[in-house]
């Protein structure tokens, strides 16, 4: 059987969000997103972050930074015993002349976790604080989960705007595994599923 996949949008999610992160030294986790992370591999979950990063197009950073940010992020999580299976972005942005099918809402970086990791997108679970997170969701049949971090509040009155469902509005990324922790227990008995 294929794996369950939680794929986490990555500014407002799990770091503070800083407009167009370009420097580790800006970088901060959220208060008990690393303990969101660490249950989560514990529970034997493959756990992946997914962002569109759009800097890279305008110019304000390179892949090389970027690389250097996500190592810094590693190691934030890897101290307080947290880890990523991986990390997949998108460079890419319409305004330039780039169009591609990894930037959110399209699911190109979840069909490489998938392809990599042997994912079951339609038992996995996309987390972010942006309506973007909860349309890709959608549109790789998984699970949505919107957090109230980052831009969280502001994007829940825009998805209710648009009539997008979401699977759970969470406090924070901790609050969205123990979420997920319990939605796991009852579809394990399909006679109580009711997705």
């Amino acid at each position: 059987m294929n794996d369950v996949g939680i794929f986490l949008d990555r500014d407002g999610t799990v770091n503070h969000e800083v407009d167009f992160l370009t420097s580790p030294d800006n970088l901060s986790l959220l208060p008990d997103a690393a303990r969101a992370i660490h249950e989560a591999n514990t529970l034997g979950w493959k756990v992946f972050v997914i962002t569109n990063q759009s800097g890279i197009a305008r110019g304000l950073l390179t892949e090389p930074q970027l690389e250097t940010i996500h190592n810094a992020l590693r190691l934030h999580l890897r101290a307080e015993n947290a880890t990523l299976d991986a990390i997949y972005y998108c460079p890419h942005h319409p305004d330039f002349n780039q169009l591609c099918e990894c930037r959110k809402p399209k699911t190109g970086m979840l069909l490489q976790a998938q392809q990599e990791f042997r994912i079951d997108l339609k038992r996995s679970y996309v987390i972010g604080d942006k309506m973007i997170d909860i349309e890709t969701a959608r549109n790789a049949g998984a699970y949505g989960i919107l957090v109230l971090t980052g831009y969280g509040k502001t994007e829940l009155e825009l998805c209710r705007q648009n009539k997008l469902k979401i699977d759970f509005v969470a406090e924070n990324l901790y609050d969205a595994i123990q979420y997920i922790k319990q939605n796991e227990t009852i579809t394990t008995h399909p006679s109580h599923n009711t997705r």
